[in-house]
């Protein structure tokens, strides 16, 4: 508690204001008193005497009483609400130290009041996860960086996405809240694309899951899905999520290139045009919009995550380097720091745990993706996005910068 939120030191009362002074304390004490001396009854009508002598009292008058009142166990409700609304010196008085405050206390105060009041609720010792979403809804980057590094403090599902999509603008609040027990991959894989370099290795040594379990209480559902010429969108589109395969067969019988490789060989070559890289999109398993974020990111582990889910080996991912056209050393001739660190991403991962990172971005990216949708995305509406779907929230929360409309 800072100095400005103690206790002023008593000193001599003003001339005509001793008695209010007496009997400002003498209610405190009385609604003090265990319930063996007073019932819940007397002490309320005490209460309320005392916030209508509060109403007109000075402040340093309702930082004394608020003072006296915080150790209490039982607190009459008028008497907190109108003290929790006070000045955060005098709020914080009952903020930090009254555990007779209840979360709906806290939470119509944190509705209530500002963001100081809210920074000091936030660093209260076990918030509930109805208390910690109230205080997130005004989306101040100050609360969450606070209920971050509150250990004790229990964030709800919408709180935690809620500060996903605050740490797009305030990327500070990613590694802490990669550390938060709370989230959960949808979230981390989001993050992702505006994460620095060690968020983003973190996410990948805690978050890239396998998909092992998944594959083997599905195998034989392939093979029904197989015979029934994937006429199932519902079942198709989970099944192409959990199968082991990365690679599109159809679309190599399509492609004018035999292979991935080649693809990727004649890209190095002649340089990547729009037309090659749906191709290395299509051949990848991929949808064009999720291969163009992919390889339009300027960090570039992305890359060596496609590399590695699509089976190309270190020749393959230094082609598709070069095809883009990124230095792989630097004006001393040393190995260029972002293509090393590329290169490390590649070496870490192993194939299944990368396929399920790039098997969420095209779910995520593409597989929701409907005209209702893409002018969410163009205007940033995060609110049109169906609570319930997974996809539609990543896909707002990661496109809407790169398709919204230009002023």
């Amino acid at each position: 508690m800072n100095d400005a939120a103690a206790p002023a030191a008593p000193g001599p009362a003003p001339e005509g204001h001793r008695a209010r002074q007496a009997l400002l304390k003498r209610l405190a004490d009385v609604v003090s008193l265990p319930a063996s001396r007073i019932n819940a009854f007397e002490r309320s009508v005490v209460g309320d005497l005392l916030v209508e002598m509060l109403r007109l009292a000075e402040p340093k008058e309702r930082l004394r009483v608020a003072a006296r009142l915080a150790p209490l166990n039982e607190l009459p409700n008028a008497l907190s609400r109108l003290l929790l609304r006070d000045t955060p010196d005098i709020a914080g008085q009952l903020i930090e130290r009254c555990a007779a405050l209840t979360d709906a206390d806290l939470c119509s105060a944190a509705q209530d009041t500002g963001i100081e009041h809210r920074l000091l609720i936030a660093r209260r010792r076990g918030l509930s996860e109805v208390l910690t979403e109230t205080l997130m809804v005004p989306g101040e980057p100050e609360v969450a960086a606070v209920l971050l590094r509150n250990a004790t403090a229990r964030l709800s599902p919408p709180g935690v996405e809620m500060m996903v999509g605050l740490s797009r603008d305030h990327p500070a609040l990613c590694e802490r809240l990669l550390h938060r027990p709370e989230i959960r991959p949808s979230g981390a894989y989001a993050m992702f694309w505006w994460c620095g370099p060690d968020e983003r290795r973190l996410i990948l040594q805690r978050f890239a899951v396998s998909r092992e379990v998944m594959q083997e209480v599905a195998e034989d559902v392939l093979a029904m899905a197989a015979t029934e010429n994937w006429s199932d969108p519902v079942a198709r589109k989970a099944l192409q999520f959990i199968e082991l395969r990365q690679r599109n067969r159809g679309a190599i019988e399509k492609s004018p290139f035999a292979d991935l490789e080649a693809a990727i060989a004649h890209a190095a070559r002649n340089g990547l045009s729009r037309e090659t890289a749906t191709e290395i999109a299509y051949l990848s398993g991929l949808k064009p919009l999720t291969g163009a974020k992919i390889l339009g990111d300027p960090g570039g582990e992305p890359v060596a995550i496609l590399c590695k889910a699509t089976g190309l080996d270190r020749q393959g991912l230094a082609a598709l380097w070069r095809a883009l056209r990124r230095p792989e050393t630097d004006d001393r001739g040393a190995v260029h720091p972002t293509w090393e660190r590329v290169q490390q991403t590649w070496e870490m991962l192993a194939a299944d745990r990368a396929q399920t990172v790039l098997r969420y971005w095209n779910w995520a990216l593409s597989s929701a993706l409907s005209p209702r949708l893409l002018q969410a995305i163009r205007e940033g509406d995060e609110e049109a996005a169906d609570p319930f779907a997974t996809p539609e929230r990543l896909a707002i929360l990661t496109l809407s910068r790169d398709f919204r409309r230009p002023g």
